[in-house]
């Protein structure tokens, strides 16, 4: 990698793609409100499983049931 970079760094035509592409990343990143860290991720698996043991979870045993459920949203 660092290789990698010596040589770009030494282009300014591969330079200025290299950024151009490092901008379009850092957009689509900031753009997609979906993404979470790591440690968001695993505080949301953690409320969940104390969400399941004190029973406020919905078990659904059937594919008419996740319907129902889903069609109630």
């Amino acid at each position: 990698m660092l290789r990698n970079m010596s040589i770009i760094a030494e282009d300014e035509n591969l330079l200025k793609r290299a950024a151009k592409y490092l901008r379009k990343l850092v957009a689509e990143k900031q753009a997609d409100s979906t993404l979470i860290s790591r440690d968001e991720f695993f505080d949301s698996l953690k409320r969940g499983e104390e969400e399941y043991r004190q029973g406020k979870t919905h078990r659904i045993n059937s594919v008419e049931e996740l319907h129902s459920f889903l069609n109630s949203l």
